[in-house]
Parts: structure tokens; sequence; C-alpha cells
């Protein structure tokens, strides 16, 4: 039988290479209530070091996140990457799908690897997952960086037209994607500039090796984010904080970051919303820098 050739496993492959290159090592923790958490930690944790924690969003894995930002990181932390549950490899039989309970279960993960403190980058859903920590556990993260993360969405935002699909089930469909035409639409959100032309052949490889598992469970993940969600109910957070955003963000809109700034960080402690074509700014992982190594001086507003 002739095995065809899978250019998204072999891009997967070389992602686990350069991880493990950069110094890395992947390890599988049990937390002992049905929840297997991955994570790519440091092959020797540097005390001398401060951590940083990089915490993925909806797609493949926390490798296809990071694998391009990973060699900015590396020389100057402790770098820790997670996969969130249903992602990757990390998984759980418990119910719970709310970003509270992924929170949790990282920092459960992160105290099980020793460490205490932290930075944190969330992009995304991860910044969801990332502010619920900073939230959760103050004393255990330092500082923040939210990416594109539309924390301070509400229920009520979806039936107000703030989104560019109808409703909650056409998201999660999307965000899922099990067809290539539903692919190709992820793509066009995700984007300022989507790739033309890509094959659906290319498209379902992608689909098959990294978005056909726990589709039910990731669906639930997405409900769970909407579901009675009000501004009034999130909790604010004293960190300092750098807020990124693609002004073109179809998926989360830049008023999002916006109402996150003005709404959800302590006056003073939020650095300036910036602002880049993409949903993840090319010079994020610049100014991620900054802001955790510098206390004091604020990060220069980006020009669009």
């Amino acid at each position: 039988m002739v095995t065809c050739f899978s250019v998204t496993a072999s891009r997967d492959r070389l992602y686990r290479y350069s991880f493990a290159y950069a110094g890395l090592r992947s390890v599988s923790t049990d937390l002992g209530d049905g929840t297997i958490m991955h994570c790519w930690v440091p092959k020797k944790h540097k005390h001398g070091k401060p951590t940083l924690l990089l915490v993925h969003g909806f797609g493949a894995n926390a490798m296809w996140q990071y694998g391009e930002l990973l060699r900015h990181f590396v020389p100057r932390f402790n770098v820790y990457v997670p996969d969130l549950l249903f992602f990757g490899d990390s998984t759980t039989t418990r119910p719970e799908r709310t970003e509270q309970f992924q929170a949790q279960c990282v920092m459960r993960l992160m105290e099980l690897h020793g460490v205490s403190r932290m930075s944190l980058v969330g992009i995304s859903y991860g910044g969801f997952v990332g502010y619920s920590m900073a939230a959760q556990f103050p004393e255990a993260v330092e500082r923040l960086v939210l990416c594109c993360a539309g924390v301070c969405v509400e229920e009520k935002d979806m039936e107000e037209g703030l989104f560019r699909v109808s409703d909650l089930e056409e998201a999660a469909s999307i965000l899922t994607p099990q067809t290539p035409d539903k692919l190709r639409e992820l793509m066009g959100f995700a984007f300022a500039k989507p790739f033309k032309g890509v094959p659906s052949c290319f498209l379902s490889d992608f689909i098959h090796v990294m978005c056909a598992d726990h589709v039910k469970e990731k669906r639930e993940l997405i409900r769970a984010i909407l579901k009675g969600r009000k501004l009034s109910d999130i909790p604010k957070i004293t960190q300092p904080t750098l807020i990124l955003w693609g002004e073109l963000d179809r998926i989360f809109p830049l008023e999002l970051g916006q109402r996150l700034e003005r709404a959800c960080c302590e006056p003073g402690e939020v650095q300036e919303v910036h602002q880049a074509p993409e949903r993840v700014p090319s010079a994020s992982s610049f100014q991620v820098l900054i802001l955790i190594t510098t206390s004091q001086a604020p990060v220069p507003r980006q020009q669009s």
C-alpha cells in the first residue's frame, strides 16, 4: 500500500525538530484527575533567567503558533509552550470547557514543573486563558501580553452584529474547519491578505492532520466563551499589560481591544493598544521583549 506524502505532517516534524534544537523538550504531565497536559519545556531551567509562558490560540497546536517566534525568546527566557486542552497532545475527561478551567490546568502544570512566577503571552483564545490566569493567580503572573484576544466580548455582541458571522454555530464551524471551503473561509478571516489559489488537496491534508481530532470538544470551548458573558462580570487585572491587535482583524474586531484597554486593566498598568494589519503583528516579538524586560519605559505606539 502506498502512503501519500503529507506536507502538513512534514511541517509538523520540522517544528518538532526546531523546538528540540532550541533547547526544549516535549513532556506530557498527568494532572491526576483525568487531565493530561503536554508542554514544551526547557531541557534545563536556568534560574538566572526569567520565565516566559507562551499560550496559543485556536488552530493546530502550540508549535504552529509560536514556531516562527521561538528564536526571539529562547536566548533571554526559560520558555514554556503548552498545548491547551484538546489541542496537540493535551486532553481531559472532565466536562469543564471554560477558559477559567484551562487557566487552572496550565497553572497546575507550571507548578508541577516548579515554576511559580512567570510572564505570559497569549494569542487570541490563548489570551482568554492568559487573562484568566492573571486574574486568578496575580501572584504568579508578573506581566502580560495579549494579542488579538477578545476578552471583553459579550454574548450580546453576536446579536448586535459586531462580528461578520451570523451566529455562534457558524463561528464554531469556521474555527474548527472540516472541509477545504471552511478552511479557506477561516484563512479569509485570519489574514489581512490570505493566500489565494491553495489547492484543495493541501487544505484537506491540513484538516486531516491538524483539525480532525476533538472537534466536538473544541466547539464546546467556543460556545463556552460567549455563553452568558457580560463585561461587568469580567475581573480587572493589575499586571503591566501590553495589548497587540491587528487593525483589520475579522475574528475579534479592534473595538474589542480598545474595550479591553478601557474596561479591564487598571489605569496606568496597560501599555497602549498597538495596531498592525495582521491578527498577529509581525513586530510583536520585539514589542513583547520590550514590555517584559522593561518595568517602567512605555512602548512607543507602532505606526500602521
